[in-house]
């Protein structure tokens, strides 16, 4: 990794940069978010060597109940999330907006959870276009983005309770757009083991992936897995 890194400062150093940012302030501005995002992942890291501690996450709703069908074939319910801190954002696999890019740090959250050894963590992407996004459909783009299922489900369900799910259960927007294609939330929604909303960060911000493990560690500290 720290190849990878080396040698992205030394493109940074080498390309030709407007005149106005000098070569030295694009590579001080590349250490600083290289270093913000390993804080972050550290603090991430050793949340569960200090538990307890009292979260400065807000609690909004309850988030809603729900039963819908995984892109591995089973059935996914809120039930099933009981005691586990989640984390959903809303996509469809045809979009040609920001779908990609919000599935793409999805997939870094998921690799920085794996490294972490973190199984009290669970990621859901809920399609807001069920009528296109069948069983099948989501299987092959949760292939194609390499989801894990231990982890990360991709799920889908009958329109009108989607749609129920994603405006009134998660407080997120979601219309009908140009040729039937939905216009929906960019945002996150991280919910914790009592089934609170805790946070919404905004999928569009390029440092929303520092964000969700800052917000995921907090809550992780706030309250650890119960013992059976």
């Amino acid at each position: 990794m720290l190849c990878g890194w080396w040698s992205l400062l030394s493109f940074i150093l080498s390309e030709e940069l407007p005149p106005r940012i000098p070569r030295l302030g694009w590579a001080i501005a590349f250490v600083v978010a290289t270093a913000a995002m390993a804080f972050a992942f550290v603090t991430f890291k050793q949340s569960s060597d200090t538990q307890g501690r009292p979260s400065r996450l807000e609690r909004y709703v309850k988030a809603p109940t729900f039963e819908f069908l995984a892109h591995d074939g089973t059935k996914l319910s809120s039930t099933d999330l009981e005691g586990k801190i989640w984390v959903a954002n809303f996509i469809f696999t045809r979009c040609k907006g920001p779908c990609p890019m919000i599935t793409s740090r999805m997939a870094e959250l998921q690799q920085k959870l794996a490294r972490a050894r973190s199984s009290d963590v669970k990621l859901i992407s809920v399609t807001v276009d069920p009528a296109y996004d069948s069983v099948e459909v989501l299987n092959t783009y949760a292939t194609q983005v390499g989801a894990d299922p231990e982890t990360w489900k991709f799920i889908t369900g009958p329109k009108a309770q989607i749609e129920n799910t994603v405006r009134k259960g998660f407080l997120q927007p979601l219309t009908g757009g140009k040729d039937d294609e939905p216009i929906h939330s960019a945002r996150f929604v991280i919910v914790d083991r009592e089934g609170w909303i805790r946070s919404f960060p905004d999928g569009n911000d390029p440092e929303v992936v520092q964000r969700l493990l800052l917000d995921l560690g907090d809550l992780l500290r706030e309250s650890p897995p119960k013992n059976p």
